[in-house]
């Protein structure tokens, strides 16, 4: 029996034999683990070309058409959750190459939009440095309850955080471009205008979809709209803020702080300027990396592949 090639892609803490037991079909593939990313190489097509199944997580390593074009044995392709923007799903579809997801936990990714927006506000960074480098307080904080928080996209992600900070006694506003008055009503939340929500918000907090509205949309216009005091917290895609222009704002103090988790490349290169910007706190995009998440995407990834090879489609987006 010929065995399928199994590749499983950007397994970077090296946990894809923890959450799935893999061992269960290894009659039946052939199993090759990426801890590192591979994505910027350009011998990529190389690495992965004898593979028949690739597992991608999402929003790392891409899958354009120009690749999929040179990867002849590839069968099945399987991302985690059940949309990926990296993943060129017309030449999949041409080729007759079978595109599945898995299932997803939402909760990680707003649990940590709440985490930054909490340490950059109350300035926690600054003294948890301070108590390592044997200094006492050097800041003084800043309450979130009665300051307002603006949200960018009102989906999944943006309600939770709204709830959050519903709970701290925080004003809530919200818009995006698809965004209605009565969507906003029905869950407390103010609608407003994208030039008030810039100029309203004490802290802003993106979790809208990455497109072509939305790519740049947060550039040097809007960022001089907003309060010398308030806070940028970016939890969604790393390209729907300018990053030139979130740098030279954090730079001449046009805002007070930024947080992020997403960037234009990922991974962030080590010597990337915003590694040595002030007033920004930086995380590797691990909003959806949770015990939680990872055990439905690995067991996922394990379940589909068991699926094609009983000859079905399991969670198939194409």
């Amino acid at each position: 029996m010929i065995k399928l090639k199994v590749a499983v892609l950007d397994d970077y803490q090296n946990v894809a034999h923890h959450f799935a037991d893999w061992g269960k079909l290894s009659e039946n593939i052939d199993l090759k683990i990426f801890n590192e990313y591979i994505g910027d190489d350009t011998n990529l097509s190389e690495k992965i070309f004898d593979f028949n199944v690739l597992c991608l997580m999402r929003e790392r390593t891409p899958l354009p058409g120009t690749l999929i074009n040179q990867l002849p044995n590839l069968k099945l392709v399987i991302t985690s959750g059940m949309r990926n923007a990296s993943i060129d799903s017309e030449t999949l579809e041409k080729k007759n190459i079978i595109y599945c997801g898995t299932g997803t936990k939402i909760h990680s990714t707003a649990e940590l939009a709440w985490a930054l927006i909490m340490n950059s506000w109350r300035g926690l960074q600054v003294e948890i440095q301070n108590m390592k480098d044997g200094k006492w307080q050097t800041t003084i904080g800043r309450g979130l309850k009665g300051n307002t928080l603006g949200v960018f996209g009102l989906g999944k992600q943006g309600l939770q955080v709204a709830g959050y900070a519903k709970a701290f006694g925080m004003k809530v506003i919200a818009w995006s471009h698809n965004l209605k008055q009565e969507d906003c009503e029905k869950v407390g939340v103010k609608y407003v205008s994208s030039s008030d929500l810039f100029k309203k918000s004490d802290i802003l907090t993106i979790h809208t979809r990455l497109s072509d509205r939305t790519k740049g949309y947060i550039d040097k216009n809007n960022l001089r709209l907003m309060k010398k005091e308030s806070v940028v917290v970016n939890t969604s895609r790393g390209p729907i803020i300018n990053e030139q222009d979130l740098i030279d704002a954090l730079n001449n103090k046009v805002i007070s702080f930024a947080a992020l988790d997403v960037y234009d490349h990922e991974p962030l290169p080590s010597e990337h300027i915003l590694r040595r910007t002030k007033n920004v706190i930086l995380t590797p995009h691990i909003g959806y990396v949770s015990k939680e998440a990872y055990e439905k995407f690995f067991n996922g990834y394990f379940d589909v592949i068991k699926a094609f090879i009983n000859g079905k489609c399991l969670n198939q987006i194409l």
